[in-house]
Order: C-alpha cells, then sequence, then structure tokens
C-alpha cells in the first residue's frame, strides 16, 4: 500500500515562523480531518457531523472537544492509573475558547449533532498548542460539505516592552503585559478573552484589530485548502426545522403589542416571566376545545412566541430606552455588600447587585496547600486559585448535579485571572477563594470578581488595589443601523442581546476581559463604545466597594494562619530536617507549627506558618540556631562558656563557640580573665585563625586608649652629638670591623635564660 499524498498549506508569522495545515493522510475516516504544526508542535483535529437531526432537537447539539497527550511532550500521566484521565481546567477553557466562536458560525437551523475532537500529539515546549486549536477545528470544518459560515481561527496576542505579536513562545508569557486570545472570522470578531495589566481601552482596542489582520491570513489560507480538497462548495442539503408561516402570523399579530406591554413596565426576573407565560397561555386558550388542533399549534407557537419576545423587548430597548426592569442603558442596579459575615473563614464577602448576589470565602494555607498543575506543558504549585460555584437554587431551578461544569470552570478562571496582578509577589500565602453563587440574573461572574476583591482585604492580604467587574450588552437594528449599549445586563438581555462583554479591572486600567458577539460586523467604534462605558460603570462599582472597605485589614485575623517565610542555604536543608525528618518533625510538634522546605537553586526556602506568632518565632529561632553562620565584622552578645588561663571560649550562638583570647579581653595587659561561666560579653566575629578556629574580639569594641606624651626638650637643645660622624664620613666597611671571635659562639641548643620565649596557650 502506497503511502497517501498529504494536501499542504503554509502560513507565514510576522517573525518567519511557519504554522503548516495538512490533510488526506490521517483519520481519513471522519468527515475532515487536518494536521496543524508549528515547529514541533502538532495538533490533529477532526470533525463528524451526523446526516439527520434526531427527532425534537431545536438546537445545535456541538461538542468540542480538546485533549492533551501526554505522549506529545514525552511524559507519563502521574495519576494511579497512568493514563489520560478526565479533562484538565487547562483543557476545558481551551475547549470553551474554540466552542464559543464555532457555535454562532452553523446555520441557525443546522440541528445535526457535530462533534469536533482536537488533539495534541506533540509540543516541542516552545509552541503555545491553544493557539492552534481554533484553526485546527475550523481548518477540519472548511474541508468537508457540512454547513458553516466560516472559516474562522483564533491567536493568541500578546505585548513584550510596547511590542505586540501574535502566538508567542511560551517563556514569552511571563514577560508579557497582554495576553489575550481573539477569536474572528475575515468579516467579524466573534470571541475576546484574557488577561492585562491595567491596560487602557484603547490600547486594548489597538490588540484586538492587531489580532484581525493576522486571523485574515490563516482563513484565507483555510480557503486555499479547501480549494484544494474541493471542498470550498457546495455545502451539504438539510432540513431541520419546519413551519407554518400561517401560526407565525398569527402569534405576532396576537401577542406582540401584550409582550412589549409586559416588557415596558418594570418588574422583576420571576414577576416578569410569569407575566410572559399568561401571554402565551392566553393566546394557546383559544385551541382548548380543540385538542387536535392545540397539539398541532403549541410547538410552533412555542418557538415563535420567543422570537416576539426577543424583538418586543430589543425595540423597548432601541426605541424607548427603556430596558426590562426600567433601567436606563447606563444605570448600574442597586448594590449592596459586606464583609466578615462567616466566623470561621479567613475572609469572606457578600455582594449582590440587582438579582444576583455571590458569597464568597478566602482560605489560607501553605505550600503544603497549593494546587498542583501538571499537564504536558507545564508542572507547577499554583499558590493563588479560584473557584466558582453554580448551583441550581440560583436561579430557581431543580436540576441533578453532575460535578463541575464547563461554565463553572470558565467563569471561575475569568474571575481568577482579573485578580491575580493584584496579588503582590511577596504574599507568604496559599490563597483560595470559593465564589458560591445564591442569586443569579446576570453577570454571576463579575459579581464574584467583586465578592473576592472583598473578601482578600476582609483576610488581611494587601492586594495592590481593588477590583471590579462589569458585564456590557449591546442591541442593534441591522435595518436602521441603531444601536444602545447596555451597563451591568440582566440574563435576559444577554440572552436577547447580541454581545455579552465582560471587563474588569482597577481604577487605573482593565486587568481581564471575556467577550462573546453574536452578529457579524460589529464595529471598532461599537467596541469602543462600550468599553468607555463599562469603565463608567466599573469605576462606581469600586466606589461602592471601597464603602464598604477602603483598604484591606493591616494583619489577618486572629484564628487565620500566620507566615513567615526564611532563606537559607541549601547545604542546611539536611541539618534541619534531619535523619528521617526526626528534627523538623519534632521542631513542628514542639511550636505547634507546619513547616515547609523547598529547594530553589542555591538557596532552601522555608516557609513556616502557624496560628501564634509566639509560636512561630520560636520556631525561627530554633531554626536560626541551626543555619547560623557567623558574620566577619558583626558584633554578637555572647555568653561564656569556658574559662582557660589564655581566655575564654563563648558561645555567640547554640553550638558556635569562639576563643575569646585573654589579649582580645581589654587594651591593657591582663594577668588573669575577668571571667565566670555564665557571664554574657559582646564581642565582634574577627575570622578564623590557621587552623579554622574562630576569632573573637571584645578589645575592638573599646576606645583605644591614647599613647603617653612625649617630654618637649628644652627650647634650643639638639640632639646628642656623640652618635654623629663628621660630615663627609662615612659608615666604616665591613672589613674594618673586628672579627667575631670564635670564643663568643654559643654551643648549639644552649641560649641565655632571658632569651627563651614562652606560650601562654595551653
Amino acid at each position: 500500500m502506497s503511502i497517501p499524498q498529504a494536501i499542504t498549506e503554509t502560513i507565514i508569522l510576522a517573525d518567519g515562523r511557519e504554522i503548516t495545515i495538512e490533510t488526506g493522510k490521517l483519520a481519513k475516516q471522519a468527515d475532515g480531518s487536518v494536521v496543524v504544526k508549528m515547529g514541533g508542535t502538532m495538533l490533529l483535529a477532526t470533525v463528524v457531523a451526523s446526516k439527520e437531526a434526531k427527532e425534537g432537537v431545536d438546537f445545535l447539539p456541538l461538542t468540542v472537544d480538546y485533549r492533551e497527550k501526554f505522549y506529545a511532550g514525552g511524559k507519563i500521566p502521574g495519576n494511579f492509573f497512568r493514563r489520560e484521565a478526565r479533562p484538565s481546567d487547562q483543557e476545558i477553557l481551551t475547549m470553551r475558547l474554540v466552542d464559543r466562536v464555532l457555535r454562532p458560525l452553523f446555520p441557525d437551523d443546522f440541528h445535526a449533532e457535530v462533534q469536533v475532537m482536537i488533539s495534541l500529539i506533540s509540543y516541542d515546549g516552545s509552541s503555545i498548542p491553544d493557539d492552534l486549536a481554533g484553526l485546527a477545528a475550523s481548518a477540519a470544518i472548511a474541508i468537508t460539505d457540512i454547513p458553516f459560515n466560516g472559516p474562522m481561527s483564533e491567536v493568541r496576542v500578546v505585548r513584550i516592552n510596547g511590542e505586540l505579536s501574535v502566538n508567542p513562545k511560551f517563556e514569552d508569557l511571563k514577560i508579557a503585559d497582554l495576553d489575550i486570545m481573539v477569536g474572528a472570522t475575515k468579516d467579524s470578531i466573534v470571541m475576546v478573552e484574557g488577561e492585562m495589566k491595567e491596560i487602557s481601552e484603547a490600547e486594548m482596542l489597538e490588540a484586538i484589530q492587531f489580532a484581525h489582520v493576522e486571523i485574515k491570513k490563516q482563513v484565507e489560507a483555510q480557503e486555499r485548502l479547501a480549494e484544494k480538497v474541493g471542498k470550498s462548495l457546495p455545502k451539504r442539503e438539510y432540513s431541520h426545522e419546519n413551519h407554518d408561516e400561517a401560526i407565525r402570523e398569527k402569534v405576532w399579530k396576537e401577542t406582540y403589542d401584550k409582550v412589549y406591554e409586559v416588557a415596558k413596565t418594570p418588574s422583576g426576573k420571576e414577576e416578569r416571566g410569569e407575566k410572559f407565560k399568561a401571554v402565551l397561555a392566553e393566546f394557546l386558550a383559544q385551541y382548548v376545545e380543540h385538542p387536535e388542533e392545540l397539539e398541532r399549534v403549541t410547538p410552533f407557537a412555542k418557538v415563535y412566541y420567543h422570537d416576539v419576545e426577543k424583538e418586543a423587548m430589543r425595540q423597548m430597548i432601541l426605541n424607548d430606552k427603556i430596558r426590562l426592569d426600567g433601567r436606563d442603558p447606563e444605570t448600574i442596579r442597586p448594590i449592596w455588600s459586606e464583609i466578615d459575615y462567616l466566623p470561621g473563614a479567613h475572609g469572606s464577602a457578600i455582594f449582590t447587585r440587582g438579582e444576583t448576589q455571590s458569597l464568597t470565602a478566602v482560605t489560607l494555607g501553605s505550600v503544603k496547600d497549593a494546587n498542583m498543575v501538571d499537564s504536558v506543558m507545564v508542572n507547577y504549585d499554583e499558590r493563588f486559585f479560584l473557584h466558582y460555584n453554580f448551583p441550581p437554587f440560583s436561579t430557581g431551578e431543580a436540576r441533578p448535579l453532575r460535578g463541575t461544569s464547563r461554565r463553572e470552570v470558565g467563569h471561575g478562571n475569568l474571575a481568577q485571572r482579573a485578580l491575580a496582578n493584584m496579588i503582590p509577589e511577596e504574599n507568604p500565602y496559599t490563597i483560595r477563594i470559593v465564589s458560591d453563587i445564591l442569586e443569579s440574573n446576570g453577570s454571576s461572574s463579575m459579581a464574584t470578581v467583586c465578592a473576592g476583591t472583598l473578601a482578600l482585604m476582609d483576610a488581611g492580604i494587601q492586594i495592590t488595589k481593588p477590583v471590579s467587574g462589569i458585564a456590557m450588552g449591546l442591541v442593534t437594528d441591522v435595518k436602521t443601523g441603531k444601536f444602545t449599549v447596555l451597563s451591568d445586563i440582566l440574563g435576559d438581555e444577554d440572552h436577547l442581546g447580541d454581545m455579552d462583554f465582560k471587563v474588569t479591572g482597577t481604577a487605573d486600567g482593565i486587568t481581564a476581559c471575556q467577550m462573546d458577539i453574536k452578529i457579524q460586523g460589529l464595529s471598532m467604534d461599537i467596541m469602543e463604545k462600550a468599553l468607555l462605558q463599562a469603565r463608567n460603570g466599573r469605576l462606581h462599582i469600586l466606589d461602592k466597594l471601597n464603602e464598604t472597605i477602603s483598604a484591606p485589614r493591616e494583619d489577618v485575623k486572629p484564628h487565620a494562619p500566620k507566615m513567615v517565610m526564611l532563606e537559607i542555604s541549601k547545604d542546611f536543608i539536611g541539618a534541619v530536617i534531619g535523619p528521617g525528618g526526626k528534627i523538623i518533625q519534632q521542631l513542628q510538634k514542639d511550636t505547634d507549627t507546619v513547616i515547609a522546605i523547598e529547594e530553589v537553586g542555591e538557596i532552601g526556602r522555608i516557609e513556616i506558618s502557624g496560628v501564634s506568632r509566639e509560636k512561630i518565632n520560636a520556631a525561627i529561632a530554633r531554626i536560626n540556631e541551626i543555619t547560623f553562620v557567623p558574620v566577619v565584622g558583626e558584633v554578637y552578645q555572647g555568653k561564656v562558656v569556658k574559662v582557660m588561663d589564655f581566655g575564654a571560649f563563648v558561645a555567640i550562638a547554640k553550638g558556635t563557640e569562639g576563643l575569646l583570647h585573654i589579649s582580645e579581653i581589654e587594651w591593657a595587659r591582663l594577668d588573669k580573665v575577668p571571667y565566670n561561666e555564665g557571664d554574657e560579653v559582646e564581642v565582634k566575629f574577627m575570622g578564623y585563625d590557621d587552623r579554622k578556629k574562630m576569632k573573637l574580639s571584645r578589645k575592638v569594641l573599646l576606645p583605644r586608649p591614647a599613647r603617653p606624651e612625649s617630654k618637649p626638650r628644652p627650647e634650643g637643645q639638639d640632639r646628642p652629638q656623640g652618635d654623629r660622624r663628621p660630615e663627609g664620613q662615612g659608615r666604616p666597611e665591613r672589613q674594618d670591623r673586628p672579627e667575631r671571635r670564635e670564643e663568643n659562639t654559643r654551643p648549639e641548643g644552649e641560649r641565655p635564660a632571658g632569651d627563651q620565649n614562652s606560650s601562654s596557650e595551653a
């Protein structure tokens, strides 16, 4: 069997790197399959769509799945079974990024099941696979006959030292002050998500426009590939919806004005929903006496009535500038908040905006509590993380709980990125934030950001600046060109509107965003207006947060763990741990603390945590004794441990002793060491002698006595003349000196008694 010939297309990035799209070689039984390669990173994307829709399905059952094969990076999974298990949070986030761009591009009346599967099959440690996932998924669809209003692509835009670039190397992410993913077709921006370090609205727009230019190149490459494959046109025919135009006309005629009136009357979510249901029930009541007709009409009426609701509310906003709860487009719903609500938590807050409420708690832990992230790309301990929970009661529903949803992972990640850059680098704690949504009617993720800020400050975490978040909406009319930007949208406004744009930030700039656009051709002018209007709303919410708590508490709460970080030479790590961990375990037991040690380069980093400051200080003192290294020139308060004739041995730390020689005690000559064991004495460490023994001195800390002044000679008296030679007469030559007589030579080994040296050291 011959090797099939692959069909390829190439994309050249601005820095010269290449992206290749290949098809025709792998997974040929799928409707479409491609391999996207950049450097040594490769993604395999496949798509399969059912020929017909299932009975009763009136939506698009699209599944996007992204998985990282550990063999791609030469790794074996670290779990018990040593195989890839449930998707990680990062994989789920990548699925969402692709899904949110693909889903709006399928025809509204296309309801066949579609499954897109993307696998990371090779990773080079540099090219980021997330950046290529959207391109791979779209290319796989583009070469099929599946109905699709694409192609599309996604790129990652970063800014490093003021310069924008796309699809950076992995190591460059650490130094970027802007990191966003942008998804778009050739004509329209569809999705934006990312984090920033307090950038302006103008800078964000610039990054989005920069991304769109690069995306157009990738879309054109997919179009060329589809032409080579012969699948650019036509697309498969389908018929997944039946309609009755007579019923449609009747529903619109008999319900539109009533719906408009309900929408125009300010009311709460539940009350408004009941009124809308009543209008539909009134319409269907005319068929009650004809059960067969009622059964036939009801499915059509529900579909058309939904369109009536949507259009009535949209026109009310566009024409009357009145929203469902009576607000104008820029007004923020009433806000109340409270801190320290949970006495057992280390920090807590309630944030309520309209009918959306978050109860958020902060827990402080040690390095042992860090979240271990293990993937093909990275392996590290995450010290700040946020979990978002969306129980069914928050929307008045009763439905089964099936674990953490993709939506919960995505909303939690957005809130985490919004707050992460405000956590100071010197923070010693592992911080976990949990947001439980207790009520939801629009933008619960932004309520989480606000509640998270309050809870962090309540916990005593010295965040750099408070962060708030707001969700913006948009209603447009293509025929008239009218549009209205909405601040702090309701759930219905999100569902019926054309945009959901979440923006978080401080008073000085944007920290994170997430935008989904449901219409094509959204102009940059509209996006700019939305960003500027969002800034006003964000600042309003920040003022409300400051009314509750204006600055972080000076310290953590009494029952919260206190944390201290120490650094020691890595040579002392073994001494602190002890054989079999004996020393560190006993130390933790004695001081009621938790001690963790890790080696970082040439240092050992020690984290000590406990509730009592005194016990933490006791643990620090014990560790300092073990790791003590005297510094030459430093002064220490020592204790005499042994007295000898030639000096005293002084301990300047536990287990660290040096000799204070009798000649180094005072400037004057001493015949006896003036100390007893247990006496305290201040000494200076002078270094080590030839035998590597410590030398201490006390006299260098004392004033040096002045030398006695010599007596002045009487005026006019010169130096004695007896030792002077006449002018011009030098020293006699050597041969003129008398020879040393032999009898004056001492026998070998014999010295006069007065010439012998004595030693004072034993």
